[in-house]
């Protein structure tokens, strides 16, 4: 199965294709609803063969549907029908988890995704398991407030680093992970990464989303 991998990020929207060497992108942003998506979507990626869609998506996802609109991107985004849209089989996973997947070597894996919020997520035994840990309480603010881009901006890079240190520590204590990968647009302005943490590629997307339909056809050739 040719697979079309799209990852939807505050800034960019980045997809590639089975078979395909390079990505491609378009902007993103607070104007960007589902159905303009997926007509660029479309458009960019006309010259190439696939089968089925992977959807990494910037908020909360629940059986692979999007039942939260997010908080960087214009509306409509719980109600739009992706399946329909692209006339295809769709698949829809948090865009953290979707990296995550894609950065999994085994055990207990836990992903930060440091970009224009904070994407965060467990995965155990090849499962993705989104988290919400953006918008949980930190200091005077929340973790976004203070990791996110808008921290980078109002702190300065020496901050910045001081809290996601410090939010990585409290991370590992609470969840005993094997290993931290830390991914995300604003994770190269990290230089030296905290202790027991691994510098994640943002190209694991789109391998997440290979691996999401890779187990899916698992699954269903082992149902009885």
């Amino acid at each position: 199965m040719k697979v079309l991998v799209i990852d939807i990020g505050g800034t960019n929207v980045k997809l590639l294709a089975t078979g395909q060497k390079t990505p491609r992108c378009f902007p993103s942003g607070p104007t960007l609803t589902p159905r303009r998506m997926v007509a660029e979507v479309k458009q960019l990626a006309a010259d190439w063969n696939y089968h089925a869609v992977a959807i990494g998506y910037p908020g909360v996802v629940k059986r692979g549907r999007v039942v939260e609109e997010p908080r960087n991107l214009g509306p409509g985004w719980v109600a739009f029908n992706f399946k329909a849209a692209f006339g295809l089989p769709v698949r829809v996973i948090n865009d953290a988890a979707m990296q995550a997947l894609g950065s999994y070597h085994g055990g207990l894996l836990l992903f930060l995704g440091l970009g224009t919020g904070l994407g965060s997520a467990l995965v155990a035994e090849g499962v993705a398991i989104p988290m919400e840990l953006a918008h949980l309480s930190y200091k005077f603010g929340t973790y976004e407030n203070y990791v996110g881009l808008t921290g980078l901006k109002r702190q300065g890079r020496k901050e910045w680093r001081k809290h996601i240190v410090d939010v990585t520590r409290r991370l590992i204590t609470a969840l005993h992970p094997d290993e931290v990968v830390l991914g995300g647009g604003t994770a190269k302005e990290l230089g030296n990464l905290p202790r027991g943490c691994r510098m994640g590629d943002n190209t694991n997307a789109f391998l997440g989303g290979f691996r999401l339909w890779e187990n899916t056809e698992r699954k269903r050739k082992q149902a009885p």
